[in-house]
């Protein structure tokens, strides 16, 4: 897969990151000596640690992301060797895919593929990432205890294909097929990649649906992007989740089985 110069191999010798104009805690470097693909805190990110990590972009090309959940990178089964490029796909063709395999099962009278939803129009920051981030890590909230990490990727769409992330390994294995959709959702709704989890994927997002209808045609994409977000949730099919999960709401959340 095509990355941008990396840089984290400078924070071998310089682990607060310094010498890219960073301030970074104590962390560790996920991959090879030579070509790591992570770096993640070993603490607490809290709220402010967003904003504080969002000039390793600008200096450095590393993108922002929180890890949550209780196990260590050592236990998520990253494979950045395996996945391709999200360049490589088309999101309708992948989610046109899904949707074809999955709901004529799982959706009782599904009709045809009903095609991409229609852009927002985004006439705000579409960085708000940042307050969802805020937002996430308060405490009482359930990424409170979420680790800061830094990612070498050209948009933060690519975050899980640059990590080899396999949090959906039983509904795709090359998760880069995914990301395609994550960069189309970048251009039609604002999105970032804001967290991952062993399983878990957490999106911001600056120009949702304003509609019941906006939502509920977006609502058959999210279907086939993650079945399970709506087969094992509590609103009980499309028209209902669009209503409680997608109309003006800023944060979408993914959970595989």
């Amino acid at each position: 897969m095509a990355m941008i110069p990396n840089q984290l191999p400078r924070l071998a010798a310089d682990p607060t990151g310094r010498s890219l104009g960073l301030d970074l805690p104590p962390g560790a470097l996920t991959g090879p000596a030579d070509a790591p693909y992570i770096w993640s805190g070993h603490g607490a990110a809290g709220p402010a640690a967003w904003r504080a990590l969002r000039p390793a972009a600008r200096t450095a090309g590393l993108l922002p992301v929180l890890l949550g959940g209780d196990w260590g990178l050592d236990r998520w089964e990253l494979m950045p060797e395996r996945m391709s490029d999200p360049a490589d796909h088309e999101a309708e063709e992948v989610l046109a895919g899904f949707w074809e395999a999955n709901a004529p099962e799982e959706i009782p009278g599904s009709a045809d593929w009903p095609g991409l939803a229609p852009a927002q129009p985004c006439d705000t920051d579409p960085d708000t990432a940042a307050a969802v981030a805020e937002m996430l890590t308060e405490p009482g909230f359930w990424l409170e205890d979420a680790r800061p990490a830094l990612v070498p990727a050209r948009r933060s769409a690519d975050i899980p294909a640059v990590i080899g992330w396999t949090g959906p390994l039983n509904h795709e294995n090359d998760v880069a097929r995914l990301c395609a959709v994550l960069r189309s959702w970048e251009d039609r709704f604002g999105a970032r990649v804001v967290a991952l989890t062993f399983d878990q994927l957490v999106v911001s997002v600056a120009a949702p649906p304003e509609t019941p209808e906006e939502a509920e045609a977006l609502a058959a994409e999210h279907f086939a992007f993650c079945p399970d977000t709506i087969d094992q949730g509590p609103h009980g099919g499309l028209r209902q989740y669009a209503r409680a999960e997608l109309l003006d709401s800023p944060v979408w959340t993914f959970w595989w089985d």
